[in-house]
């Protein structure tokens, strides 16, 4: 064989690799979408493999191959989330906006993730209960972690110089973290309380992005 012919065919190797690897990523994320919509409409604990594998147009054994359980799936799923909302809450808490402007922005990003990802936090509940510390290090990686720190700080400043009213900085970011988080949590009671159907609770999350932030700025506003 030539070395112009070796080249050709170490660069078709090359090629059917490649393409190879591109069909396997599509068809990896083909599952996961599949399987976060399953997630939605069923759960956690109530999606079975058999759903996703239907819901992804492929076999059980196909999908096995992919990801052997759908606790490995739920996991790949949590951590786009992580990896989409740790980060930006830290850009969030970083900046140099104004304290208002940081508590809309934090409801907002907060709600649009979470209305993606809503059986996201009786997942993270469930582990931390579990084994908090394992947990928690596998989530939070590099800037992945939150750190309010200039935050808390932005706050007790604007408490000294007499811009808003005396409130504990960690108070506060409770309040926000609480105030986006429950109504997730709490799902499934208000909408059978509240006789709420699926459309009906997306929207009222997309108003609470609004009603939070007002909520909690009017209550410290002078």
């Amino acid at each position: 064989m030539t070395i112009g012919k070796l080249l050709l065919h170490l660069l078709t190797i090359w090629l059917n690799l490649m393409s190879k690897q591109k069909k396997d990523k599509s068809a990896e994320q083909k599952i996961l979408d599949a399987a976060r919509n399953v997630f939605i409409s069923k759960g956690m604990y109530g999606a079975r493999m058999q759903d996703i594998a239907d819901e992804a147009g492929i076999n059980k054994a196909l999908l096995h191959y992919y990801f052997k359980n759908k606790e490995m799936l739920f996991e790949e799923i949590f951590m786009e989330a992580a990896a989409q909302l740790f980060p930006r809450l830290n850009q969030i808490f970083s900046s140099d906006e104004a304290l208002f402007v940081k508590i809309e922005q934090f409801c907002d990003e907060y709600i649009t993730v979470m209305s993606a990802n809503p059986y996201l936090p009786l997942f993270v509940l469930n582990e931390i209960n579990q084994d908090p510390i394992y947990f928690m290090k596998k989530i939070w990686k590099g800037d992945q972690k939150p750190d309010p720190a200039k935050f808390l700080k932005q706050i007790e400043t604007e408490v000294k110089k007499g811009k808003i009213k005396p409130i504990s900085p960690v108070q506060l970011l409770m309040n926000l973290v609480s105030m986006t988080i429950f109504p997730f949590v709490g799902k499934p009671m208000f909408q059978m309380n509240m006789g709420l159907d699926e459309m009906q609770y997306r929207q009222i999350m997309e108003e609470r992005k609004k009603e939070i932030p007002r909520f909690i700025i009017d209550s410290i506003r002078k």
